[in-house]
């Protein structure tokens, strides 16, 4: 990509970034574990707006499975998260890896 053709575009650029940020803050994903026993929701800007529980998880004598539990659900969000980003984004910003800015 030519670097003059970005500072031509820049005005484009700003609008397209800001219609991505909306759009950002729209997605939701989904993360699970231990097969759906534990369930955390994000949204794009990887804020955990809920977690789900199965009650058969909930057993206070094993409360480190639940704790294990929760870390791989949104770590599972956060990889969904990131892959919705990936998609909205490569059509605005025209096929750059966003992998290069840690994305």
């Amino acid at each position: 990509m030519n670097p003059f053709d970005l500072i031509k575009n820049a005005g484009a650029i700003k609008e397209q970034s800001e219609r991505l940020q909306r759009e950002l803050a729209e997605i939701r994903a989904e993360g699970n574990s231990g097969g759906k026993m534990v369930t955390v929701t994000l949204n794009g800007k990887f804020e955990m707006m809920g977690i789900k529980l199965d009650p058969i998880c909930v057993d206070n004598r094993d409360v480190k499975m639940l704790e294990d539990l929760i870390v791989a659900a949104h770590r599972n969000a956060v990889e969904n998260v990131q892959e919705q980003i990936k998609e909205k984004s490569s059509s605005i910003l025209g096929g750059v890896d966003l992998s290069q800015f840690g994305l």
